[in-house]
């Protein structure tokens, strides 16, 4: 039987490259508005971070988010996204 491909994407924080399930995807919608989607189903730009608050400090410092994103992120909402993540939605 032909074994079924595992989607990968790369970490905006580390930059290795990971099973899509693991990550946690970032999701711009067409309002501009950003948020965390545990489950990669929302409709949007997506940028995707590994479960570790390391990785969110390395991709908030090298403004990684801007870049995927093209747009400029309030502090607010990296708080918002800094909570979540350390509540941890599994």
């Amino acid at each position: 039987m032909k074994q079924k491909k595992i989607p990968m994407r790369m970490c905006l924080g580390c930059q290795e490259m990971r099973p899509k399930k693991e990550l946690i995807r970032v999701v711009k919608n067409k309002e501009n508005e950003i948020s965390l989607d545990f489950n990669g189903k929302k409709p949007g730009r997506g940028a995707y971070l590994c479960k570790s608050i390391s990785c969110f400090e390395k991709a908030r410092k090298g403004r990684k988010f801007e870049r995927a994103f093209e747009t400029s992120i309030d502090d607010e909402i990296y708080e918002l996204l800094r909570k979540e993540l350390e509540e941890g939605h599994d």
